[in-house]
């Protein structure tokens, strides 16, 4: 993993010069600075449109009583979005704008949960509710409650 890190802490800047310095000879330097504070402007916005839009999801995914599992990941890769997008260049910036299409998010994480790096564990419980006769799923999620209030008061 360490040696994973390293090597992408230093491919990716050494990318992203290369890349910054061909841009500039073709449009110059004024022109690429701007690109790349524009990509981080519409980045940002575009960012805070999908965060709400996943937002809005997970909370429609609560109210019918499921776990927004694919909905949480989908925050996360926004969260990796956003940093992308914030960095500096146009090779980090066309990952982060990648991220950002719901479609190839959504492929990568439900990829991810094939592939087993994400495993969903859950009891699902079936109640009948005799007041409206309606059967709800709920999934249960087993814990264990430790009262320590005696200690704090103390």
């Amino acid at each position: 993993m360490f040696r994973f890190l390293f090597i992408l802490f230093l491919v990716i800047p050494l990318i992203e010069i290369y890349f910054l310095i061909q841009v500039g000879k073709v449009i110059g330097a004024g022109w690429t600075i701007f690109a790349v504070v524009a990509t981080a402007v519409i980045g940002a916005w575009l960012l805070r449109l999908q965060g709400v839009n996943t937002l809005q999801r997970a909370q429609l995914s609560i109210a019918q009583g499921h776990i927004p599992a694919i909905a949480m990941l989908e925050g996360v890769a926004l969260i990796i979005s956003g940093a992308l997008l914030l960095t500096p260049g146009f090779f980090t910036d066309t990952i982060g704008f990648l991220l950002l299409v719901p479609a190839i998010r959504q492929a990568l994480i439900k990829g991810a949960f094939r592939n087993g790096q994400f495993v969903f564990r859950g009891q699902t419980m079936h109640s009948y509710h005799a007041d409206d006769r309606t059967t709800r799923e709920t999934t249960i999620i087993e814990g264990e409650l430790v009262d320590d209030d005696d200690r704090h008061l103390k």
